[in-house]
């Protein structure tokens, strides 16, 4: 993305009008992780999602006035509803074990119901995503059908703020070859397995694009209906929206105004952000990413391997066990030599002291013997 500096601005015709330079942020370093661990991927729920709940508990209801018997009826000492004349009457009551009582450790109100996450981390996972949705290659991989747009990231010209109708939209999409995507998300749509069709989330589908705009002048009137369309200001991008479940490259359309506001509410490496205070984008820690080119690079080889010598193959690179070969043990461990020797001029002196010794029956030998050649 950093060799193209500029990105053109596509009017409702589809046609290209004007350009505009790519903002820094679409350059910042992509960090998979910081976006996983933002969203959370590795537990049960999004912490993003996580953070929208309100606190629920459930209240302790007791419709009976029920009392235990104690001891000496041969029945256990739960309490029971009084009365007669009923099934209900002598029946268990207020337990966990019970019909109509309390559940066992009821949840609270205040249990840990949001996740605290730093915020220059959310600021990074958010600008890795944003960095993720101008490759081509990530927002391909992701799913979206991208193949017949000119160029990844699209804008669009900012009359499409203005417009009201859903059939204006469509016609914009169908201009810019990116309806493809809202097809896709309409095949998509399934009926959900399990409860959840009872819990008011019956469908499920894919995501289409996320259209991003700078002044609402109608635009999400416009584009609400489509299915899998999600718009969001500029100033409030979330990361729920740019990297759904933590997965990178969302395919973003972006409106002029919008994409020339990214330098302002983002910064740049060197400029701070006017709507974020103190905040600077993160630098790269390389410059260029493809290590394979760095080593082959001339400037590289040339200082590892000068022209006309030939790579010499070193002993050390040699896949031998230094357990079983002893030179490979001596040039790991140079001491190794001096130890071993030890162990061998210590043998050699016990071979010497046991030749000197006589050899003398033992005491079960000579009471054998002596079994043999008794008269």
């Amino acid at each position: 993305m950093a060799s193209r500096p500029t990105v053109n601005v596509h009017a409702a015709s589809g046609e290209a009008s004007t350009s505009l330079p790519l903002p820094a942020v679409l350059t910042a370093p992509i960090r998979l992780d910081k976006c996983r661990a933002e969203c959370g991927v590795s537990q049960r729920a999004l912490q993003r999602t996580k953070d929208r709940r309100t606190p629920s508990a459930k209240r302790p209801d007791h419709q009976t006035s029920a009392e235990s018997w104690g001891t000496g009826r041969a029945v256990a000492r739960i309490p029971r509803v009084g009365g007669s004349g009923t099934h209900r009457a002598g029946q268990a009551a207020f337990g966990n074990m019970c019909r109509g009582g309390r559940m066992f450790a009821p949840t609270k109100t205040w249990r840990k119901w949001h996740v605290k996450v730093n915020q220059n981390q959310r600021r990074f996972a958010v600008v890795s995503a944003l960095a993720a949705s101008a490759l081509p290659s990530l927002v391909l991989a992701r799913g979206h059908r991208i193949e017949q747009i000119e160029e990844v990231p699209l804008v669009i010209a900012n009359a499409a703020e203005s417009f009201t109708k859903t059939k204006e939209a469509v016609a914009l999409l169908k201009s810019l070859n990116a309806y493809a995507d809202v097809v896709k998300v309409s095949n998509s749509r399934k009926l959900r397995a399990g409860k959840g069709k009872m819990r008011n989330r019956r469908h499920r589908q894919r995501r289409g694009p996320l259209i991003v705009y700078n002044e609402n002048n109608g635009i999400v009137k416009a584009f609400r209906n489509l299915p899998g369309v999600e718009l969001v200001n500029v100033r409030r991008l979330n990361l729920l929206q740019l990297a759904p479940g933590g997965h990178l490259g969302r395919f973003v359309i972006w409106t002029e105004g919008a994409f020339g506001l990214l330098d302002e509410v983002f910064g740049t490496f060197d400029k701070v952000s006017t709507h974020k205070k103190d905040y600077i984008l993160p630098t790269p820690k390389i410059s260029n990413p493809d290590v394979t080119r760095l080593i082959n690079s001339d400037e590289i080889q040339s200082v590892v391997r000068p022209a006309g010598q030939k790579l010499q193959k070193r002993p050390w690179t040699q896949k031998k066990n230094p357990l079983v070969n002893k030179a490979v043990l001596f040039r790991l461990n140079p001491y190794a030599k001096t130890i071993r020797r030890h162990e061998i001029l210590k043998q050699e002196r016990l071979k010497k002291k046991n030749a000197k010794k006589p050899k003398q029956p033992s005491a079960a030998g000579e009471a054998f013997t002596a079994t043999l050649f008794a008269p």
